[in-house]
């Protein structure tokens, strides 16, 4: 058996110095509400359906634990994430949401938008008017087709999305959007097929403003992708200041486990080499580039979910 790419810590298949990334300031904190959704989407990186619990839902009591170490920490934390699965369907959602907004946290709730989220709309309205400045929706198109959304996120999901994206603007809410660009399509031409469909439904989001629409690169397990080495960031161009994993992690609850995880990415749930401990102040070490999606999403991808 050959030797395979992203297996040791330290080298590269070629053995050169592999490429970490310190956490320079912990700007962004994840936490994973669990990994159910009321999709099942085809490409879905954290493999959410309505029946997967690998990653359990987290209570409100969990998460405090995490805003007092913050403070505790006299970390420079600004910005909480909440991501899934569909974070709505975790029954403990709005007490965390309060919570994080109640300490004077900036809040990112990512959401498919789809159907679950209408549940809560009044408290949603009610928070909004409490603390506008810090409450923020990203809402998931995965494309500005009808075809390619619906053929990730099934069969009538498109339309009613829009719907709901429509209607969380209309009300004042801070929104954004996150969508896919096709392997062989150009940015430019993704920028304008959102900025059409936004128009259709007269939604004013500025597509230029990376900010208001997020558009990640596609990732297939079947590309070959290079291996980041300590000189990549020469070659490149870049800095590890420039990755994810140098200003955020994440926490998750796994099934059947006393405590929750801290990870160093909110793309690496399952994969344990990228656990750093139960609590912050134990994942405040640098990662090791040691996994495809560091190098085909964050480094030669660009992209950053915060």
């Amino acid at each position: 058996m050959g030797v395979e790419k992203f297996v040791d810590p330290e080298k590269t298949i070629q053995g050169k110095p592999r490429a970490v990334v310190p956490l320079t300031d912990l700007k962004t904190l994840w936490i994973n509400t669990g990994t159910r959704c009321n999709l099942q989407c085809e490409n879905c990186y954290i493999e959410s359906t309505p029946t997967n619990d690998s990653l359990e839902y987290i209570t409100s009591k969990q998460v405090q634990t995490y805003l007092d170490e913050i403070y505790q920490l006299n970390l420079q934390t600004k910005e909480i994430g909440l991501t899934g699965g569909e974070p709505f369907l975790n029954p403990n959602l709005i007490k965390i949401i309060t919570l994080c907004l109640e300490r004077n946290f900036n809040l990112l709730i990512l959401t498919n938008g789809y159907k679950v989220i209408d549940r809560y709309k009044d408290q949603l309205q009610f928070l909004n008017s409490q603390y506008h400045n810090q409450l923020n929706l990203r809402f998931s198109l995965d494309h500005y087709s009808l075809e390619v959304h619906e053929k990730e996120r099934g069969s009538g999901t498109f339309h009613p999305t829009l719907r709901n994206i429509k209607w969380f603007a209309e009300q004042g809410f801070n929104i954004s959007i996150a969508g896919r660009s096709l392997i062989h399509e150009k940015m430019a031409t993704a920028l304008h097929g959102y900025g059409a469909i936004l128009k259709e439904y007269n939604i004013e989001l500025d597509v230029n403003n990376t900010a208001k629409l997020t558009i990640f690169p596609e990732m297939t397990l079947a590309k070959d992708v290079p291996e980041i080495s300590t000189e990549c960031w020469s070659i490149l161009k870049k800095s590890p200041r420039d990755i994810m994993c140098s200003s955020s992690r994440m926490v998750v609850k796994r099934k059947g486990e006393e405590n929750p995880k801290v990870l160093s990415c909110t793309l690496l749930a399952y994969d344990k080499r990228f656990e750093l401990g139960s609590t912050l102040k134990e994942s405040l070490r640098h990662v090791s580039l040691n996994h495809r999606y560091c190098s085909e999403f964050c480094v030669l991808g660009g992209a950053s979910c915060n």
